[in-house]
Protein backbone atom coordinates (compact mmCIF):
# COMPACT_ATOMS: atom_id res chain seq x y z
CA UNK A 1 0.00 0.00 0.00
CA UNK A 2 1.63 3.34 -1.11
CA UNK A 3 0.91 6.60 0.87
CA UNK A 4 -1.02 7.90 -1.91
CA UNK A 5 -3.90 5.54 -1.30
CA UNK A 6 -6.33 4.94 1.51
CA UNK A 7 -5.50 1.49 3.55
CA UNK A 8 -8.76 1.30 6.14
CA UNK A 9 -6.58 -1.68 7.86
CA UNK A 10 -5.31 1.34 10.05
CA UNK A 11 -8.48 1.21 11.43
CA UNK A 12 -8.44 1.68 15.39
CA UNK A 13 -10.69 0.12 17.75
CA UNK A 14 -10.11 1.27 21.69
CA UNK A 15 -7.55 -1.11 23.68
CA UNK A 16 -9.64 -3.39 26.16
CA UNK A 17 -8.00 -1.54 29.35
CA UNK A 18 -9.22 1.76 28.07
CA UNK A 19 -12.19 0.49 27.20
CA UNK A 20 -13.09 0.40 30.74
CA UNK A 21 -12.35 4.09 31.73
CA UNK A 22 -12.99 6.11 28.80
CA UNK A 23 -17.17 7.32 28.21
CA UNK A 24 -19.56 4.74 26.45
CA UNK A 25 -20.25 7.24 24.64
CA UNK A 26 -17.09 8.81 23.41
CA UNK A 27 -16.27 4.95 22.77
CA UNK A 28 -19.10 4.71 20.48
CA UNK A 29 -18.73 7.98 18.47
CA UNK A 30 -15.03 7.04 18.07
CA UNK A 31 -15.62 3.48 16.98
CA UNK A 32 -18.18 5.17 14.73
CA UNK A 33 -15.86 8.20 12.99
CA UNK A 34 -12.68 7.19 13.20
CA UNK A 35 -11.85 5.59 9.72
CA UNK A 36 -14.09 8.11 8.35
CA UNK A 37 -11.57 10.78 9.63
CA UNK A 38 -9.11 8.69 8.97
CA UNK A 39 -9.66 8.70 5.37
CA UNK A 40 -10.51 12.44 5.36
CA UNK A 41 -6.94 13.58 6.98
CA UNK A 42 -5.36 11.39 4.98
CA UNK A 43 -7.06 12.76 1.69
CA UNK A 44 -6.23 16.71 2.56
CA UNK A 45 -2.79 15.55 4.12
CA UNK A 46 -1.30 12.92 1.53
CA UNK A 47 0.18 10.59 4.13
CA UNK A 48 -0.79 7.87 6.54
CA UNK A 49 1.29 8.55 9.33
CA UNK A 50 0.47 12.46 9.45
CA UNK A 51 -3.20 11.59 8.85
CA UNK A 52 -3.31 9.16 12.24
CA UNK A 53 -1.24 11.66 13.93
CA UNK A 54 -3.56 14.08 13.45
CA UNK A 55 -7.04 12.10 13.76
CA UNK A 56 -5.15 10.69 17.03
CA UNK A 57 -4.69 14.36 18.12
CA UNK A 58 -8.94 15.33 17.22
CA UNK A 59 -9.66 12.24 19.24
CA UNK A 60 -7.65 13.06 22.37
CA UNK A 61 -8.86 16.71 22.46
CA UNK A 62 -12.41 15.51 21.88
CA UNK A 63 -11.90 13.13 24.98
CA UNK A 64 -10.88 16.10 27.17
CA UNK A 65 -13.58 18.13 26.41
CA UNK A 66 -15.94 15.47 26.53
CA UNK A 67 -18.55 16.77 28.31
CA UNK A 68 -18.52 20.05 27.26
CA UNK A 69 -18.80 18.29 23.62
CA UNK A 70 -21.95 16.24 24.41
CA UNK A 71 -23.19 19.64 25.31
CA UNK A 72 -22.92 21.29 21.96
CA UNK A 73 -25.89 22.02 19.71
CA UNK A 74 -24.69 19.45 17.16
CA UNK A 75 -21.94 17.03 18.59
CA UNK A 76 -20.87 16.05 15.03
CA UNK A 77 -21.06 19.29 13.42
CA UNK A 78 -18.71 20.43 16.30
CA UNK A 79 -16.22 17.29 15.62
CA UNK A 80 -16.00 17.63 12.03
CA UNK A 81 -15.35 21.65 12.79
CA UNK A 82 -12.39 20.07 15.41
CA UNK A 83 -10.74 18.00 12.70
CA UNK A 84 -10.96 20.53 9.63
CA UNK A 85 -8.94 22.47 12.39
CA UNK A 86 -6.50 20.23 13.16
CA UNK A 87 -5.75 19.58 9.50
CA UNK A 88 -5.79 23.07 8.71
CA UNK A 89 -3.33 23.60 11.65
CA UNK A 90 -1.28 20.34 10.08
CA UNK A 91 -1.27 21.86 6.82
CA UNK A 92 0.40 25.22 7.77
CA UNK A 93 2.61 23.84 10.03
CA UNK A 94 4.07 21.49 7.24
CA UNK A 95 3.66 24.31 4.78
CA UNK A 96 2.04 22.96 1.88
CA UNK A 97 -1.47 22.57 0.19
CA UNK A 98 -4.16 20.02 0.77
CA UNK A 99 -3.15 17.18 -0.97
CA UNK A 100 -6.08 15.71 -2.51
CA UNK A 101 -5.15 16.44 -5.83
CA UNK A 102 -2.74 13.92 -5.87
CA UNK A 103 -3.49 11.76 -3.33
CA UNK A 104 -6.79 11.13 -4.96
CA UNK A 105 -4.94 11.02 -8.84
CA UNK A 106 -2.66 8.32 -7.26
CA UNK A 107 -5.33 6.60 -5.61
CA UNK A 108 -7.38 6.13 -8.92
CA UNK A 109 -4.39 5.71 -11.01
CA UNK A 110 -3.53 2.31 -9.42
CA UNK A 111 -7.09 1.28 -9.77
CA UNK A 112 -6.84 1.60 -13.58
CA UNK A 113 -5.69 0.28 -16.83
CA UNK A 114 -3.06 2.38 -19.61
CA UNK A 115 -6.70 2.08 -21.38
CA UNK A 116 -8.10 4.04 -18.83
CA UNK A 117 -5.01 6.97 -18.09
CA UNK A 118 -7.01 9.11 -21.01
CA UNK A 119 -10.17 9.66 -18.45
CA UNK A 120 -7.85 9.81 -15.75
CA UNK A 121 -6.02 12.53 -17.17
CA UNK A 122 -9.67 14.34 -17.08
CA UNK A 123 -9.95 13.47 -13.15
CA UNK A 124 -7.01 15.21 -12.42
CA UNK A 125 -8.68 18.35 -13.81
CA UNK A 126 -11.98 17.35 -11.37
CA UNK A 127 -10.07 16.99 -8.40
CA UNK A 128 -8.12 20.40 -9.17
CA UNK A 129 -11.62 21.93 -9.82
CA UNK A 130 -13.03 19.99 -6.97
CA UNK A 131 -10.20 21.78 -4.17
CA UNK A 132 -10.93 25.19 -5.29
CA UNK A 133 -14.67 24.67 -3.88
CA UNK A 134 -16.03 26.30 -0.55
CA UNK A 135 -15.68 24.53 2.73
CA UNK A 136 -18.82 23.57 2.81
CA UNK A 137 -19.24 22.35 -0.83
CA UNK A 138 -15.45 20.90 -0.71
CA UNK A 139 -16.25 19.18 2.24
CA UNK A 140 -19.85 17.37 0.76
CA UNK A 141 -18.11 16.25 -2.50
CA UNK A 142 -15.15 15.03 -0.93
CA UNK A 143 -17.12 12.73 1.71
CA UNK A 144 -19.27 11.97 -0.81
CA UNK A 145 -17.27 11.18 -4.28
CA UNK A 146 -14.23 10.33 -3.28
CA UNK A 147 -14.40 8.76 0.01
CA UNK A 148 -17.81 6.98 -1.12
CA UNK A 149 -20.02 7.89 1.39
CA UNK A 150 -23.73 8.11 1.17
CA UNK A 151 -25.71 11.63 1.83
CA UNK A 152 -26.90 10.66 5.08
CA UNK A 153 -23.70 9.73 6.92
CA UNK A 154 -22.34 12.66 5.11
CA UNK A 155 -24.90 14.72 6.80
CA UNK A 156 -24.82 12.88 10.24
CA UNK A 157 -20.92 13.38 9.99
CA UNK A 158 -20.84 17.02 9.26
CA UNK A 159 -23.46 17.68 11.81
CA UNK A 160 -25.74 18.71 8.77
CA UNK A 161 -29.65 18.24 7.34
CA UNK A 162 -29.60 15.38 4.46
CA UNK A 163 -31.03 17.94 2.19
CA UNK A 164 -28.28 20.88 2.84
CA UNK A 165 -26.13 17.66 1.82
CA UNK A 166 -28.40 17.59 -1.90
CA UNK A 167 -27.81 21.29 -1.94
CA UNK A 168 -24.05 21.49 -1.67
CA UNK A 169 -24.16 18.46 -4.48
CA UNK A 170 -25.83 20.41 -6.39
CA UNK A 171 -24.34 23.97 -6.05
CA UNK A 172 -20.88 21.95 -6.37
CA UNK A 173 -21.85 20.17 -9.72
CA UNK A 174 -22.81 23.10 -11.23
CA UNK A 175 -19.59 24.91 -10.32
CA UNK A 176 -17.62 22.08 -11.24
CA UNK A 177 -19.40 21.78 -15.08
CA UNK A 178 -18.33 25.46 -15.42
CA UNK A 179 -15.02 25.50 -14.04
CA UNK A 180 -14.01 22.49 -16.46
CA UNK A 181 -16.02 23.01 -19.03
CA UNK A 182 -18.75 20.67 -19.32
CA UNK A 183 -22.77 20.85 -19.54
CA UNK A 184 -24.49 20.50 -16.32
CA UNK A 185 -28.06 19.29 -17.05
CA UNK A 186 -30.33 19.75 -14.23
CA UNK A 187 -31.47 17.02 -12.27
CA UNK A 188 -29.01 14.80 -12.91
CA UNK A 189 -28.09 15.34 -8.88
CA UNK A 190 -31.36 13.17 -8.42
CA UNK A 191 -29.50 9.94 -9.13
CA UNK A 192 -27.50 10.16 -6.42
Amino acid sequence: MSEGEFDPSGDKTVSSELAGVLPVDFLAFHSQHHRVYLHYAHLQLGTRRVAVDVVDDVFTFLLKVWPQVLRQESLHGFAWAVLREHVERRLAVLDRPVAMVETAWFAALRRTSRKRLELLESKLGLYAAIAELPERHYDVMLLTFLAGLEGEMVAQLMGIAPATVRSHIRTARRVLARRIGLEWVPGEEKEQ
